[in-house]
């Protein structure tokens, strides 16, 4: 039986966790890194490149662990104990994944681009982390994700024509890892899809005439379209909600007018967006759905960014205590709780 799951946020964990020891396949070193730099017994830290070390399971009698400035290479490590996941979305998802080039494996869970791959500011982002750190078994993810990404070009034209669009992205995975080749084993029953789509669709046309929620319908029917394709493939399918991107710098820039009209559209879209997972799950018996609410998640922590060590809610740039990466990105940092948030739901039930 073929089982969906979309994420929720009933009870966000929104505080980083240190650890003193590194679990089996998280990250221990790398450049930037301030996390654990040992491992727990049985694991082998081992430098991948400058900017990440991950704790891999050994196979030999010695239970001590190395530090992450360690070369040592870990024995090899079968996949059969892996967990696949098959990610699409924008620029807030994007690591700059070719699915030609080398492919995700043990000890480099993310394959290309080199750690922590061409994200949109620049650092390690949500899908960065949950692959490396809030993760609880081996995950090979193959992040699809493409900055500038509409759902569908046809609908909301990407910025430059050279995007490729959800629908892009979900056929690209269809004609290749979707067929289950060799190289990239996954059944029914060990992957996990993701899709987090929608700032572009919304903010490349909420300013345009007409009827909005006849058109919100018409991006999310073609949405779901997709989703069907894939409900055919897999076992789990998180969906997440759009972010208030109508409260990023570059947003607030253009007037109360302009985030006002932008806000609407997206309550609009958001709740559009419950309704057809719903509807979704009573289409297709055996599906289990949550929703995992960026919205919310950012809401939170631009309601009170101080708490969550941020300057304030609209600072952005390279500083540690900078919600956003850029005027229109969160940053590395914020991505850290957005990251850990959707490890800790899914670790509970998928990883």
């Amino acid at each position: 039986m073929l089982r969906f799951s979309a994420l929720t946020a009933i009870a966000l964990a929104l505080a980083p966790r240190s650890l003193a020891q590194g679990a089996a396949w998280s990250q221990c070193g790398g450049i930037g890194w301030t996390g654990a730099t040992t491992c727990v017994a049985g694991c082998i830290c081992t430098k991948l490149n400058d900017y990440y070390s991950q704790c891999i399971p050994g196979t030999g009698s010695s239970t001590s662990t190395t530090s992450s400035s360690s070369t040592t290479p870990a024995p090899p490590v079968s996949t059969a104990k892996a967990n696949y996941w098959f990610s699409f979305g924008d620029s807030y998802t994007q690591t700059g994944f070719s699915p030609t080039g080398t492919l995700p494996a043990p000890g480099n869970p993310l394959g290309n681009p080199p750690y922590p791959g061409w994200t949109a500011t620049g650092g390690e982002n949500w899908v960065d982390y949950v692959s490396t750190q809030y993760n609880k078994s081996l995950i090979l993810t193959y992040n699809y994700a493409y900055g500038g990404a509409t759902i569908d070009a046809n609908l909301v034209a990407p910025y430059t024509p050279t995007v490729l669009s959800l629908t892009d992205q979900v056929n690209q995975f269809l004609s290749g890892a979707g067929t289950k080749p060799a190289s990239t084993p996954w059944t029914s029953s060990n992957a996990l899809f993701s899709i987090w789509i929608g700032i572009n669709d919304i903010g490349n046309s909420y300013y345009l005439s007409g009827d909005r929620n006849a058109f919100s319908d018409t991006l999310l029917n073609a949405y779901f379209a997709l989703v069907q394709k894939l409900q055919r493939r897999c076992k789990e399918l998180p969906l997440r909600q759009r972010a208030p991107i109508d409260r990023s710098p570059l947003m607030l820039s253009q007037g109360s007018s302009a985030t006002a009209a932008e806000k609407t559209v997206i309550t609009g879209f958001n709740s559009k967006l419950a309704a057809k997972v719903a509807a979704f799950k009573a289409a297709n018996s055996g599906v289990s759905t949550w929703i995992w609410d960026s919205n919310a998640a950012f809401t939170t922590i631009l309601n009170n960014p101080t708490a969550y060590g941020f300057v304030d809610a609209t600072c952005y740039g390279s500083a540690a205590n900078d919600f956003w990466g850029n005027n229109y990105h969160p940053s590395s940092y914020a991505h850290k709780f957005f990251g850990q948030d959707v490890g800790n739901l899914l670790g509970s039930t998928v990883w």
